[in-house]
């Protein structure tokens, strides 16, 4: 009888899925003579037994896709009651062999969880912030710095040509990743990331210092999820509501148009907002993510033959490694004080 494996795809979306479930699925059939099922909107598909039939001719042409053919969903099998024990009796009646989990910290560690309790699982790391730990970069990420570098190099002929102070924000809940490397790259005057609390006095004086030099325009780039330094009223995390999904995140957004009020009211100089929201997580995958992904499409079904199980693969230099669940989970990887000095250089 064909072995069977399942694979999901959890949490946001992002340039890269696509790729990786081709890399799964060719691999899979041609080398090892798997059956792979697609599990339907991440964890939901195993608790509900959605799932379809993953074959070489379904997943043709998926490689330049965005999205996940297979949707996904923030569902959390942990929060819902009898979860867990739908999962392992869904993932009996299903006769799978391993499940490969493709996601970021809230996927994985749901992951990571039920591997504790005998699940045969192996992870594929998915953030488009960047920031999970033992991999050097995740697919998806090189997508959102390209469109968000694109925004910024547009965004300066406007500012220039009209004197104005322009802040672009980008995505980053927890770690400051597309902001500062999309920032570096688009030659932004300021760039602000959760790491570092924002300095509102020390922001306008680059901005007035640039103006006295007679460059009387700024750029501002700033991660969603960056907060005020304590003391300004503003500390807590912009949200666009309270509501909260099943890993306890609120919906963020709105900090750019904050700091854009602020900076016109401390220096008097027209400043506009530009959210780049979900278009960083939309369209095709760079070069860069459809090669990396597929590395590590490969490489997971590998360890799932290998039955190294609890396991996820990795980027590390150039090698395609693998790490515990475990280690990549137990806290964020956030951008250093050495990398934010790089950036400062080129402040104001």
């Amino acid at each position: 009888m064909t072995e069977r494996i399942g694979v999901l795809t959890g949490g946001g979306d992002c340039p890269g899925l696509n790729a990786v479930l081709r890399a799964v699925v060719r691999k899979a059939i041609g080398v090892y003579n798997y059956q792979v099922l697609g599990l339907m909107k991440g964890w939901r598909g195993l608790l509900e037994m959605e799932y379809e039939v993953l074959t070489r001719e379904k997943t043709r042409g998926i490689l330049p896709r965005g999205g996940t053919i297979i949707g996904t969903s923030r569902t959390n099998p942990l929060k819902i009651e009898n979860g867990v024990e739908r999962i392992f009796e869904n993932f009996e009646k299903l006769r799978l062999k391993a499940l490969i989990a493709i996601g970021g910290e809230d996927t994985l560690g749901v992951a990571d969880q039920l591997f504790r309790q005998g699940l045969k699982v192996v992870g594929v790391p998915k953030t488009i912030d960047n920031d999970l730990e033992g991999t050097d970069y995740t697919f998806g990420f090189d997508t959102a710095v390209n469109i968000a570098m694109e925004a910024i190099d547009r965004v300066h002929t406007t500012a220039e040509s009209h004197d104005r102070v322009m802040v672009v924000e980008v995505m980053g809940r927890h770690a400051g990743w597309i902001a500062i490397e999309a920032g570096i790259a688009g030659g932004a005057d300021v760039i602000l990331i959760p790491e570092k609390p924002i300095e509102l006095d020390a922001i306008c004086d680059i901005i007035r210092r640039r103006h006295e030099k007679g460059r009387d325009f700024s750029i501002v780039v700033v991660a969603e999820g960056a907060v005020f330094k304590p003391g300004s009223g503003q500390e807590t995390l912009i949200t666009q509501d309270v509501q909260r999904d099943e890993f306890g995140h609120v919906r963020l957004g709105g900090i750019g148009s904050i700091l854009a009020k602020e900076i016109e009211k401390r220096t008097s100089y027209e400043s506009r907002v530009v959210i780049l929201g979900h278009v960083q997580r939309g369209g095709s995958p760079t070069a860069f993510d459809r090669v990396l992904a597929t590395r590590l499409g490969v490489g997971a079904i590998d360890l799932v033959h290998k039955e190294e199980f609890g396991k996820m693969v990795a980027l590390r230099g150039n090698k395609i490694t693998s790490i515990p669940i475990s280690d990549a989970v137990h806290k964020l990887k956030t951008v250093s004080e050495d990398y934010y000095k790089v950036a400062e250089v080129f402040f104001g």
